[in-house]
């Protein structure tokens, strides 16, 4: 996972509310074990409209998503989160996220920010023009107008997102206590370690 700690750049002002993750990934892209090539399923069915956000020039790989309240709802689909990583998307600001969205982004490096509805107003209003601002470190979203928005995010997520650390990269930061713990185990409890034959 690669580690985040600024997103810059032009937003889709996406703004819907209750997007499920059937709305972001149809059940026909879930066939793939594969997270590249599903950006050209998200959004799928609002793709198929002309004139649409998704395929507009204007927004072409914009790194930031600004969506509605309850954003991520319906069935758990990790690759919910990796059609939006392979679109390019690497944070959605939102007023609020379905809870295994927000688990599943997180686990594959999205950032969720969270933000009261009238901050996601202005923001909407700021993207059809200029970029906006995410500072992780700082907990900080901002614009090229002064506007300033703070939003909380969990300690442990912070930490795992500014050091890239996925479930695999946390437990190799921890090998040499790992390491460890089995040569003791092999001194002191040699009838618990599997023998070769």
């Amino acid at each position: 996972m690669n580690p985040v700690s600024t997103i810059a750049g032009k937003a889709y002002p996406f703004g819907l509310k209750n997007v499920d993750t059937d709305v972001i990934i149809p059940a026909a892209w879930l066939k793939t074990i594969s997270r590249s090539g599903l950006g050209k399923g998200a959004f799928e069915a609002l793709r198929k409209e002309p004139g649409n956000l998704f395929d507009s020039v204007e927004y072409a790989g914009s790194p930031i998503l600004i969506a509605g309240d309850n954003f991520g709802c319906g069935s758990s689909r990790e690759h919910a989160a990796w059609a939006l990583a392979d679109m390019g998307i690497q944070a959605v600001i939102a007023p609020s996220f379905s809870d295994i969205f927000s688990g599943n982004a997180f686990k594959n490096g999205l950032l969720t920010v969270v933000l009261p509805q009238e901050a996601i107003d202005r923001l909407m209003e700021v993207a059809q023009t200029d970029p906006i601002h995410i500072d992780l470190e700082n907990q900080v979203v901002t614009t090229p107008f002064q506007d300033r928005f703070t939003f909380e995010i969990d300690a442990f997520r912070k930490h795992c997102l500014l050091n890239g650390l996925d479930e695999i990269g946390l437990t190799l930061a921890s090998s040499s206590a790992i390491s460890a713990y089995e040569s003791k185990l092999n001194t002191e409890k040699p009838w618990l370690v599997p023998q070769m034959i």
